[in-house]
């Protein structure tokens, strides 16, 4: 049988339209990103959200959703000022913290939050937060080992007269302990020039002594021009920097300066 034009027409409306308006009701269609991070999938936390999953697209809103954490205590933790806590996007604290010469970021998020809810978290990685994330956590229980790490993974709260955003910083009591931001042993090994942030191209991964190959072998991919920035590649692909990053640096640093 053959069919005309608009019969049809009217069938892959049908097939169409149908098929969308079917996955609708049912709920497998979705027109946004619910921004839900995977859970742990063994152990006493199964179940539960894993903050190594938050990415730096959400938003505060969506870690609160997420974990039950305050828009109003992460913007206070990480000294931003803003009217909508809840709007405010991970990835922005790069750019607000871009003078600084320890990376605060997405990692650092994930560090906050884990803290801050009592959830496992990979620590064999330097993440830095300012002295007010450092200050919020200490008023909570953590182990030994926790409190070891903010002490050398602690760095100051933006300058007032830097280009980020000023906010009152948070109030302590005689009581609170003293916070002391102390560089940790692995980066007394490594200068500051050769660590692997988010402007780092890979033209300084390559001076820094690490091989087109070893760097292709972590990206996965061809090394692209040397001038992109690291990070900005790993958004285009839809990589994770926090990722590619550590695999980097463990190569620069067996490169002896």
């Amino acid at each position: 049988m053959n069919l005309t034009s608009k019969p049809l027409a009217a069938i892959i409306f049908v097939i169409l339209f149908g098929g969308i308006m079917f996955t609708t009701a049912t709920g497998w269609w979705k027109t946004e990103s619910t921004k839900q991070p995977a859970t742990f999938t063994e152990g006493e936390f199964a179940g539960v959200a894993n903050p190594a999953d938050i990415r730096g697209s959400y938003t505060f809103g969506d870690i609160e959703k997420a974990f039950d954490i305050p828009s109003s205590i992460l913007v206070q933790a990480f000294v931003i000022e803003t009217s909508d806590p809840a709007a405010f996007a991970v990835k922005s604290l790069e750019e607000i913290y871009a003078a600084s010469e320890f990376e605060i970021g997405t990692a650092s998020v994930r560090l906050f939050v884990a803290f801050y809810k009592g959830l496992p978290m990979d620590l064999t990685t330097d993440m830095y937060l300012p002295e007010n994330a450092t200050i919020l956590l200490k008023e909570r229980t953590l182990t030994p080992e926790q409190l070891t790490y903010l002490d050398a993974h602690t760095v100051p709260n933006p300058a007032a007269e830097s280009s980020a955003p000023e906010v009152a910083p948070v109030q302590v009591t005689e009581s609170a302990p003293e916070v002391v931001a102390t560089p940790s042993p692995a980066m007394s090994e490594v200068s500051i020039e050769r660590l692997v942030k988010g402007k780092t191209t890979f033209r300084e991964v390559l001076d820094w002594g690490v091989s087109q190959e070893i760097i292709e072998q972590i990206i996965g991919a061809p090394m692209p021009n040397p001038l992109t920035k690291v990070k900005d590649f790993c958004t285009e692909k839809g990589l994770d920097f926090e990722v590619i990053k550590p695999a980097l640096q463990t190569e620069v640093d067996k490169v002896k300066p």
